[in-house]
């Protein structure tokens, strides 16, 4: 479990013990605890006239898979700061962030455990191409979507035609 070996506050070595309710990494020195916290990310899912805007990822995890257009939040910007960000970077398209669809947590070989937040989102402005670490960014007809890197990304495609269909 313990994926750091020191403790960062004295350099004492960690070693897993049963701590408030399960195993953690714990410094022998000093006692200090290490909370194993997922890493915040946010997607956007972008519906228009029955399409969803997708970026065909260029890193791992997924690499050449397609996904929302998502991402890690910054320690100084709230998720749907995060979401406008990474839209621009992924897709250079300006949106506004709406609803929260829902969240998740999934565990991946590059980063670990990671807490995804995802919002509907409006297209605002822009012209469409890739950016940053996506390969393209394409519309997709939301019932034939591609193959997708994370299974909760078509879960939120799903979540976020139901809230447009309550909503007409």
């Amino acid at each position: 479990m313990t994926t750091n070996h020191f403790c960062t506050l004295c350099g004492e070595k960690l070693s897993d013990v049963f701590v408030e309710g399960r195993v953690r990494p714990a410094c022998s020195g000093c006692g200090h605890i290490v909370y194993l916290n997922p890493l915040p990310a946010v997607a956007a899912v972008l519906l228009q006239s029955g399409r969803v805007l997708l970026i065909r990822r260029g890193v791992e995890p997924g690499a050449g898979l397609w996904a929302l257009p998502s991402g890690f939040m910054e320690q100084d910007e709230s998720p749907e700061q995060a979401v406008v960000r990474e839209v621009l970077e992924e897709t250079n398209v300006q949106c506004v962030p709406g609803r929260l669809l829902g969240a998740t947590t999934h565990h991946d070989h590059v980063f670990g455990h990671v807490l995804v937040l995802a919002f509907a989102a409006r297209f605002a402005d822009g012209d469409l191409r890739a950016g940053d670490d996506a390969r393209e960014a394409l519309w997709f007809d939301t019932q034939n979507l591609p193959d997708m890197a994370f299974r909760s990304h078509a879960e939120f495609v799903r979540q976020a035609e139901q809230l447009m269909e309550c909503n007409t």
